[in-house]
């Protein structure tokens, strides 16, 4: 079984993502930068370290890093925050993980990342600066050594999951829950086929599996 590195473990699909593999035999480190989130993280799985990604060196995110097989980026700024922390977590931080990863030996690595991020637009509000800055982060991976996946969802949901999915290159605009990422995520781990692919998911009638054997 495998050792898997979730930045952002506190988030609900990183939650939920802890779940599934753990209850697969996995390990998962769930970097979070919250010391009182420990009994969410436990709760769910996972082994808490606490890792800021706006203030933590490349250096030591590496050593947590260290020993894993793979890492999943499921961190952001949050629907509240402005501007500025789109750039400094959604893009800098996700480009810092990738630096760790690189620096502790991990070569998988697979993106959480947003539909709209092909060609985001150039405006100022705050939610194309994130895709702009999710877009910058997903341009750093991609030109990066690593065995790398870009998972862009569509607008995310708090429903239960459905087990079923559409996934591929592209796909209409569309809802899916963050359960069903969560699932397609752990899937995407599981599949090495899957590395060097960018992938748009949303809700559909294709079940989780099947949809990524498709795509791998």
């Amino acid at each position: 079984m495998s050792t898997i590195a979730i930045a952002g473990g506190h988030g609900t699909v990183a939650l939920h993502l802890t779940r599934t593999l753990t209850d697969r035999g996995h390990t998962v480190r769930s970097l979070v930068r919250d010391p009182d989130h420990q009994q969410d993280v436990e709760s769910a799985g996972g082994q808490m370290h606490i890792v800021d990604l706006e203030e933590t060196s490349v250096e030591d995110i590496a050593r947590v890093l260290k020993g894993c097989d793979a890492v999943v980026f499921a961190a952001g700024s949050g629907p509240g925050s402005g501007a500025e922390r789109k750039l400094t977590v959604d893009r800098d931080g996700a480009i810092r993980m990738k630096d760790a990863a690189l620096q502790a030996g991990v070569d998988r690595y697979v993106m959480v990342s947003s539909m709209g991020t092909d060609d985001p637009p150039e405006g100022d509000d705050v939610f194309e600066v994130y895709l702009r800055a999710k877009a910058a982060a997903d341009e750093a991976v991609m030109a990066s050594d690593l065995q790398w996946t870009i998972l862009r969802p569509g607008g995310l949901t708090d429903d239960p999951g459905t087990g079923t999915v559409t996934i591929d290159r592209h796909v209409d605009r569309g809802e899916v829950t963050r359960e069903d990422v969560a699932t397609v995520l752990a899937g995407l781990l599981e599949r090495p086929g899957t590395a060097g692919k960018v992938l748009e998911l949303v809700g559909g009638d294709t079940p989780v599996d099947a949809a990524l054997d498709a795509v791998a």
